[in-house]
């Protein structure tokens, strides 16, 4: 279940990339990167080959003698750990060479360059896809549903008090046994039900910014290393993604915001490797979100913890009766996390029942390799451009036969949004019958990416497609105009946070903007 929509958390804030982290080989975590390697292996070519797909990146080289042979070991490491199996191999590159394949970075002092391939997908469309996969498998999802606390009795947890958001009414859940996967909000859990725990999560906000694609001319994404970790720049279908911080975060899970010094900070790494230096104005979207690393119990918890060394391997924690639940972890990883949850919950319930997740195709895969040879007839018979069909493809796999019906019965929906960066009036009528899309912003920031990715942030997709959704949703007019002012002052409030110098008033900011804007639409 979910507080508010699936992936709106923690899960829809990622770097958007399936990949077996380069940076853990130099900490030493051969385990981690292996197991990320393996996962990557999986989603490209068994259980989510529509949603997962290889992206080259370029890491520029400028001390030509050690560093290539140091990250030239690190790359052979890592294709022998499990990273070729399924994307081309790394290749040693001239000066020449990486000015030609990325001809967007600044030449002052790249000697050369080794090119090597991770995976990007769509974060919050993998974790809609993977609670309609766990739903079709028999499992009940619900969402706008909170946990307020864990039931505990005698010392044993037998249940969980819940809120119905939309109602705002109290629910009471028993178990047998509890599994908590609940990101950076489970140690808030714990405490209010009185419940210790071996490890403690600690707080780590990550932002990342978005640019225009052609802003950036190159076809190969960047990653280069900065004074406490990585950057990357990501090419996506839409634009540029690029990130991302790692700060310890102090104000709470529920809204974390990016600031101006985040903004600053990504803006002047990206600009220390690009020729044509980019500006606030050419930044579309910024989107923050915070990472439940985990850490032992006794460690210190002062706000200069240092977020860029702590593990990001998962932990599971069995101490409380009735309890089992998981902390840390990384998005590469999300299907072993699961598994490994759920066997330790089976293990406490005296059932051995290891879980088969590994050979489990996500929703959408069983035919895509099949319609994708099939795309040049698919887009004939429902006549929509190729690239159209093959976007849809990439986000819905076998499950573009269910869109196509839609615009065979209701042919408006083949048009375009407007400012929807391709997107189609039939995928936002899916999203309310059959992706559980409740409100105008599940819409345009989880079902598509445009509040993080159109150069509006979605603000003019926002009212043609609000009006989809209200014939799905049976919604009057008053309750279209609330979705839209609702959006309207989300964006606002993001706005005005980034605006601000730092974390505080960054989030006083935000929830300010959010409050004038709220009053005035109840006026």
């Amino acid at each position: 279940m979910e507080a508010t929509d699936v992936g709106a958390g923690t899960s829809s804030k990622s770097s958007k990339l399936i990949h077996g982290g380069l940076r853990y080989l130099e900490m030493g975590d051969l385990g981690l990167v292996r197991e990320a390697l393996r996962e990557r292996e999986l989603l490209l070519t068994r259980l989510a080959p529509h949603l997962v797909s290889p992206v080259p990146f370029l890491w520029p080289l400028r001390r030509p003698a050690l560093e290539r042979a140091y990250l030239g070991a690190g790359l052979v490491l890592y294709d022998t750990l499990g990273g070729a199996r399924s994307v081309p191999r790394q290749r040693h590159l001239s000066r020449r060479g990486v000015l030609a394949a990325a001809p967007a970075l600044s030449v002052d002092g790249v000697v050369g360059g080794v090119q090597f391939y991770d995976a990007g997908e769509d974060d919050a469309r993998m974790a809609m896809i993977v609670a309609r996969t766990a739903a079709a498998h028999g499992a009940k999802v619900a969402t706008r549903v909170r946990v307020d606390s864990l039931d505990v009795r005698s010392g044993r947890v037998v249940g969980a008090e819940l809120i119905d958001e939309l109602t705002g009414e109290s629910l009471h859940c028993r178990a047998r046994h509890v599994a908590l996967a609940a990101g950076p909000w489970g140690d808030g859990l714990r405490n209010r039900s009185g419940l210790g725990s071996e490890y403690r999560l600690v707080p780590s906000k990550g932002v990342h910014v978005t640019v225009a694609r052609e802003r950036i001319p190159m076809a190969t994404g960047v990653l280069a290393r900065t004074e406490h970790s990585v950057l990357f720049i990501i090419p996506t279908a839409e634009g540029w993604v690029i990130g991302d911080t790692d700060t310890a975060w102090q104000h709470g899970p529920e809204l974390p915001v990016a600031s101006g010094a985040d903004v600053d900070y990504l803006l002047a790494k990206a600009n220390a490797l690009l020729a044509d230096p980019l500006h606030r104005e050419d930044v579309q979207g910024v989107f923050a979100g915070i990472r439940p690393l985990a850490a032992p119990a006794h460690t210190d918890r002062g706000a200069g913890t240092d977020t860029t060394r702590l593990s990001r391997r998962h932990v599971i924690d069995g101490s409380a009766p009735g309890l089992t639940s998981i902390g840390g972890g990384k998005y590469t990883t999300y299907r072993v996390m699961a598994a490994d949850l759920i066997d330790a919950a089976a293990r406490a319930l005296g059932a051995e029942r290891p879980s088969v997740t590994a050979r489990v195709p996500l929703l959408g895969a069983q035919r895509f390799r099949e319609l994708w040879s099939a795309r040049a007839g698919l887009a004939a018979s429902s006549v929509l451009e190729g690239a159209t069909i093959e976007r849809l493809l990439r986000r819905y796999g076998d499950g573009v036969t269910e869109l196509l019906d839609l615009v065979a019965a209701w042919p408006q929906l083949r048009e375009p949004l407007d400012g929807g960066l391709g997107h189609i009036g039939a995928e936002v009528v899916y999203a309310c019958t059959h992706e559980g899309a409740l409100t105008l912003a599940d819409v345009l920031e989880r079902r598509t990416r445009l509040a993080i990715m159109a150069p509006d942030r979605g603000l003019a997709a926002a009212e043609p497609a609000a009006a989809l959704m209200a014939t799905q949703l049976d919604w009057s007019e008053a309750r279209t105009r609330s979705e839209l002012d609702a959006f309207r002052s989300l964006i606002a409030a993001q706005r005005a946070g980034e605006r601000q110098p730092d974390d505080e008033s960054a989030l006083r900011a935000y929830r300010a903007k959010l409050a004038a804007r709220t009053a005035e639409v109840s006026r």
